[in-house]
């Protein structure tokens, strides 16, 4: 049968269609950089600059997440001294920027624990995206996601132990 005057619509054989751009997924471990995605489709390596700028970003989102731990801890000491300090004398009670001068132990217990709870989520959704990123495979973004773990923990957990839980969170 002669197929050649058929009508095949806008369907273009000769490319496939882009697809030697797409995404590639690896579900084994890799070094291989070729059409690499980290995360979203946006996100997606196709030069040697691209890579090397990505590692670089995932270094610092990882040195992020540490950061954020910080900071979070250092809230959780504020407020521990504050209602700590409260029955004494509140003048005598460090000043926390998010909690009001004055406040009641009771007002800062629930304000301090809403503000806990915001740090625990957005530090829980951060810490997945950085499994995800890790969840790539590939060897070079591993080692990026590490490496950003340890100039994190370098430069911001100072009064942390090293021995942390590492579940995701």
């Amino acid at each position: 049968m002669n197929h050649a005057g058929m009508d095949h619509g806008d369907m273009d054989h000769g490319d496939h269609g882009g697809m030697e751009d797409m995404c590639s997924m690896s579900m084994l471990f890799t070094w291989d950089t070729t059409n690499l995605c980290i995360v979203f489709r946006q996100w997606h390596i196709r030069s040697t600059p691209g890579l090397i700028f990505s590692l670089a970003a995932v270094v610092l989102l990882a040195m992020g997440y540490e950061a954020l731990r910080a900071l979070s801890r250092r809230f959780e000491a504020s407020v521990d001294r504050r209602m700590s300090a409260l029955p004494r004398d509140e003048q005598d009670a460090e000043i926390t920027p998010l909690l009001a001068p004055g406040s009641s132990h009771p007002d800062i217990g629930k304000q301090g624990h809403l503000i806990k709870a915001v740090f625990y989520g957005v530090q829980t959704f951060y810490a997945f995206m950085l499994m995800l990123v890790f969840m790539t495979y590939n060897g070079w973004v591993m080692l990026a996601v590490s490496l950003g773990a340890f100039l994190g923990y370098l430069f911001f957990g100072h009064c942390t132990s090293a021995t942390k839980d590492n579940a995701c969170h």
